[in-house]
């Protein structure tokens, strides 16, 4: 949350011309809901059911990036679908600009608690070993711009691919 993980993928769909699926905006779509709306209507463990489903829709043979909410790999499934589909990237930071990130807007379910600073710590300190053991490449993106994201993630699949080579 707050990694920036929608606005760099639109840089990779830029660089790379290939298609973005974003599993929050189709789950929205689908459901007609917004995320807020999804969680304060049916719950986060519908809203998860429904990234479940989306990962299983898609298909390795249409390489694509592939954009996540950050809680997907709270389920062991998703991670092995997702590392199906080509490589998991972390976007990390330190946790005072995710944070400062996640709060510009006032629209993050989870941080909907009388103390969202602690809320946004307590998934950060249950996500972070989690995003550790998925990811095949960790990206730290405290002073870098999306676009340098982009072209850091970039490097590192190409680094990836040749070292499998």
């Amino acid at each position: 949350m707050g990694a920036g993980k929608s606005s760099v993928g639109r840089c990779l769909q830029r660089l790379t011309g290939l298609g973005r699926i974003d599993t929050d905006e189709l789950i929205s779509q689908k459901l007609q809901l917004s995320i807020a709306e999804i969680f304060a209507k049916h719950g986060e463990e519908r809203f998860r059911d429904a990234e479940t489903e989306l990962l299983r829709e898609l298909s390795p043979d249409r390489p694509s990036v592939i954009v996540t909410g950050g809680g997907v790999v709270l389920r062991a499934d998703n991670v092995v679908l997702l590392k199906q589909l080509g490589a998991i990237v972390w976007l990390d930071a330190p946790e005072e600009i995710l944070f400062e990130r996640a709060t510009r807007k006032n629209d993050r379910p989870l941080l909907q608690t009388e103390d969202p600073r602690e809320a946004f710590a307590e998934l950060l300190e249950t996500r972070r070993p989690i995003y550790e053991n998925a990811a095949n490449i960790r990206i730290e993106t405290s002073n870098l711009k999306h676009e340098e994201v982009a072209e850091e993630i970039m490097r590192k699949i190409d680094n990836l691919i040749h070292s499998k080579k």
